[in-house]
This record gives structure tokens, sequence and C-alpha cells, in this order.
């Protein structure tokens, strides 16, 4: 019986990713696209890719960050996703190599538990381009899950991830079930099942 659920946020639960929506509204998506997706095929290290698409956001306000993160759109399904997992006892976490200030605007509207993920480092109301926080490495959700079943006292077997690039392979290693939703083929090989439809709805069907 799964008693945690862990997703992954951007292309996961919203239907994006947030770095690239940010790199448009400031003029340079182009550049942080292709990184972005070097970075999910698992051509490039997270780390430095993270470092990379960040340091092109340098000079973008962060009044315009905010607004950004307003209007992210929720993936089909999210929603009803969360309250069906929550309905039978589930606890629901994000694990986002992204940044929080998406993550916890998106808790309030979806209604998951909590989120682990990045923080952009600001100054005078701008982005410096640094960035820190709690998923910074390839490796760091599969750590943080390690740490996650421990806290909370639950095994591999009672444990579900959601993701759709290679990052999200090192948290499937530590889960019963594993889903590769609307993946990348690298992560799909991880992966226990796979959800190509883009409604997050179908993953309910894995646990009746």
């Amino acid at each position: 019986m799964i008693k945690l659920c862990v997703f992954d946020f951007d292309s996961t639960l919203m239907d994006g990713e947030t770095i690239d929506i940010f790199a448009d509204a400031y003029g340079v998506g182009d550049k942080v696209k292709e990184i972005t997706k070097k970075a999910m095929q698992g051509e490039l290290d997270f780390f430095e890719s993270l470092s990379k698409r960040v340091a092109l956001l340098n000079g973008m306000p962060t009044s315009l960050v905010s607004e950004v993160c307003s209007n992210l759109k929720q993936m089909n399904g999210a929603k009803e996703l969360v309250k069906g997992l929550k309905e039978r006892g589930i606890k629901v976490i994000v694990f986002s190599g992204g940044f929080h200030i998406a993550t916890d605007l998106m808790r309030e509207e979806i209604g998951y538990d909590e989120s682990f993920a990045n923080i952009l480092h600001e100054k005078d109301g701008v982005l410096t381009g640094l960035v820190g926080g709690e998923m910074m490495f390839g490796f760091s959700k599969g750590e943080m899950i390690k740490r996650m079943q421990k806290i909370l006292g639950v095994s591999k077997d009672e444990t579900m991830c959601v993701g759709d690039g290679a990052n999200d392979a090192s948290m499937f290693k530590h889960a019963g079930i594993s889903v590769a939703f609307c993946a990348k083929e690298i992560l799909k090989k991880s992966a226990t099942h796979c959800v190509d439809t883009k409604d997050l709805r179908e993953i309910l069907r894995i646990l009746d």
C-alpha cells in the first residue's frame, strides 16, 4: 500500500518548464531551452546545466519572476490527482530541480503537502544569476527521498514517484512504483509504469 508519493514539478504537475518560461519572458528563451533540452535527455550534468541556465537570467526583475509564477499552468488533472491521493491517506511531496517561488505558489492551488526545490538569488529587486537550494544535483532527488522515507517511516514498497526527465531516475530507484509521465526515453527505461497521455488522472488507475 502506497503511503508516500513524490512528484517532479516541471512538465509533471506543471505544464511546461518554469525556467524556460522565465527565459521567454526575459528574452533569452532560445539559449535556455537548448540547455534544458540537453539536461532533460541526460546529455548534460544537472548542476552544470542549472547553473548555466540561471546565469542567463541575471538582471531579470523579481517583479517579472513573480508575475510569471502567478500565471503558470497546471498539468491537466493535477488537482484531481493530488486530491485523490490525499483521500487515500498518501503524503504528497514535490521534488523540483526548479524553484520554490513556483512550487510554493502552486502548492496553494493544487494542495500537495510540501515541496523541496531551489532558490533564485536576488539583490536590489533583480536576479543575480546565482542559485542554491535542496535540488541542485542529478542525485539530489534520490538522496532526499531516502531521507523522507526515514523520517516518515515509509519503505520503498510504500513509495511511488512520478517524473519526466533524466534527473528523476535517482528517486525512481527508491520507489516500488515509478511512473514516467509523458517522459523522455532515458527515464522510461527506469520506470515500472509509463503514462503517455497528458492527463495526470491516469495515475490513479495504477493504484486501483
